[in-house]
């Protein structure tokens, strides 16, 4: 019995495949015959439906009705009047085509499988309103208001009526509140930034008349993150905070997302609620830490800081570690405190101090131990202390030479030895670190290996390249003056030199650094118009575009400056990042 039950299956099998096939290449006739044999041995109603299908298709209209009537007498279903409307409806007989929906509405019960069916069947047919008359209906006979708001909303999407759209949505989280989560995975894919403020004022309505149901709120939080109004998002954050008596868990993480978008002053107000409020709370060190790193990057993003503001932060670094000690819990703090005095201070000999203490403490974690490696051996550089250095970038080589640390002290070492002018073992190096799994180690090293091979062999003499490594390093050291005057005679000595490009960029990037942007402005532009086919070309386009979008207030020069690099320059390693930027600036919504 089971092999004949099974042999029965395969067969049924069998001839459901071919009978697709038949109706997907258009042989309906011969699909009708199959359907037919398969739907009077099951009785299942998605046969029933292939076998109307196939008669109409074949304009067999007469047959299909007689069919429909003896499976309404047999099995009166609602949705089966669906399927003698539509049959109506193609022989456009619209009167008797709403007679039989109608009847379909009428004759409905509060069965939720034929309910859902009932709507199933008039959706398929992209007969939004009378799908929605059916759920309407339903929660008329079941006695249980907006039971089916979630399914009304999405007929409402497909009608394209926002406005009904949300007041369903927002129906169905008030009757059932664990379908905030799915609405905010939908809502985030079908809502524009206007629809973001309907939303908005009818959840400030909602949260009025229902103030005890938590996910209003909650989805409030969510629209503001949405619109990427930060400051709105914290202050909802914090009332729930406190409401619920939580741990700052969702206050942290808002502000992680501030940061990101350089929202520093949104972040900075997170991150110091936690560490005020919730001392004792698990996540008071990382908040600490986020709240200085933060404030370094609202005082340096732009380049316009005072000494009274870094001193100000710099007492602020001091006194928490007085307070929690320097271990292996304040040890990032410790880091980030060194690079604080080293590249803002100028205060080399505290930030090694610093480090030279955090590498000794026990128990330390290997990544901040290693990347303090990494900076203590960039501040032994700036001090031109040579041998420092390169000691500790090859201790993080040999113990981390497979990870991205490792490689990241290769190429500080390599680009040590191209400092002092051993170009061809640096190149060697450059060449190795080309493969490297750090995409932007492995641009460094490509640009790197290029910019030797290019300057090596346009002359007799290797000391254009070695003056102008010096002049880098200079820089690097923050000794601007000598660097330019370095610069400046390689022009004097070398004219036609074609090193021309890069000295104007080592001096853009240098003025950068000393807050003279009109003149950084003047030197990329330079580039930009009369060296458009050198390798510092897309360099010097998008670091000025970075220049008009985040430091000059300019959107509309840096959106320009973007498009022309990912059109014109779209082998570039910025391409990506600059389309990217374009589109922001442009005001899509880039993830």
């Amino acid at each position: 019995m089971l092999c004949l039950f099974l042999w029965a299956n395969a067969i049924a099998a069998q001839s459901q495949k071919l009978a697709r096939q038949y109706y997907n290449t258009g042989e309906f006739e011969k699909a009708a015959e199959l359907y037919e044999e398969l739907y009077n041995k099951s009785k299942n109603a998605t046969y029933f439906s292939y076998y109307i299908k196939c008669l109409t298709a074949s304009e067999n209209y007469d047959k299909a009705e007689k069919i429909i009537k003896k499976e309404l007498k047999r099995n009166p279903r609602a949705d089966l009047y669906v399927i003698y409307g539509d049959l109506y409806e193609l022989q456009s007989k619209m009167d008797k085509a709403n007679e039989q929906y109608e009847k379909a509405i009428a004759t409905l019960d509060d069965k939720p499988n034929n309910i859902t069916n009932l709507a199933q069947a008039f959706r398929r047919s992209s007969k939004y309103d009378l799908a929605v008359k059916v759920y309407e209906r339903a929660e008329e006979l079941l006695g249980k208001e907006n039971a089916y708001s979630y399914n009304l909303a999405d007929l409402y999407r497909r009608k394209g009526d926002v406005n009904k759209m949300l007041e369903k949505y927002l129906d169905a989280i008030e009757y059932n509140p664990r379908q905030a989560t799915s609405v905010k995975s939908i809502l985030s894919r079908e809502l524009v930034d206007s629809a973001y403020d309907t939303l908005q004022t009818q959840l400030y309505d909602r949260i009025q008349d229902n103030p005890d149901l938590i996910e209003l709120p909650e989805l409030l939080l969510w629209v503001h993150t949405q619109q990427k109004d930060y400051k709105k998002a914290m202050r909802q954050a914090k009332a729930l905070d406190l409401r619920l008596q939580e741990d700052g868990k969702r206050i942290y993480d808002l502000a992680g997302i501030a940061a990101n978008a350089r929202d520093y002053k949104t972040a900075i107000d997170g991150f110091d609620y936690i560490v005020k409020t919730k001392p004792n709370s698990p996540l008071a060190l990382n908040a600490k830490e986020s709240l200085l790193k933060n404030k370094r990057k609202k005082i340096t993003q732009n380049f316009d800081y005072t000494k009274e503001e870094l001193k100000d932060l710099e007492k602020e670094y001091s006194i928490y570690l007085d307070e929690k000690g320097k271990n292996a819990n304040t040890a990032l703090l410790m880091a980030n405190f060194a690079e604080l005095e080293a590249l803002y201070l100028n205060d080399l000999d505290k930030a090694i101090e610093i480090l030279q203490e955090l590498i000794e403490i026990k128990g330390i974690n290997t990544y901040v131990l290693n990347n303090a490696k990494l900076d203590l051996g960039d501040y032994y550089l700036m001090k031109s202390e040579i041998w420092d250095a390169t000691l500790l970038y090859s201790q993080v080589d040999k113990e981390l030479k497979e990870a991205y640390l490792g490689e990241q002290a290769r190429f500080r070492n390599a680009k040590l030895s191209y400092y002092n002018g051993d170009f061809e073992w640096a190149q060697s190096q450059f060449d190795i670190l080309k493969a490297s799994t750090s995409k932007l180690i492995s641009n460094d090293a490509i640009d790197l290996s290029v910019f030797i091979t290019d300057n090596l062999g346009l002359d007799s003499t290797a000391y254009p390249l070695e003056l102008f490594a010096r002049a880098e390093l200079l820089s690097f050291q923050n000794k601007y003056e000598a660097s330019f005057k370095t610069l400046d005679s390689i022009t004097i000595l070398f004219p036609d030199h074609g090193l021309t490009d890069d000295i104007y960029y080592t001096k853009a990037k240098a003025n950068v650094r000393l807050k003279k942007l009109d003149e950084a402005v003047a030197l990329y532009s330079k580039i930009i118009e009369e060296y458009p086919d050198e390798i510092r070309a897309d360099n010097a386009i998008f670091n000025l575009a970075s220049l008009y979008e985040n430091q000059l207030d300019k959107p509309d020069e840096a959106q320009s400056l973007y498009e022309k690099l990912f059109l014109d320059y779209s082998n570039s390693t910025f391409a990506i990042e600059a389309r990217k930027r374009y589109r922001q600036l442009r005001g899509d919504d880039v993830n």
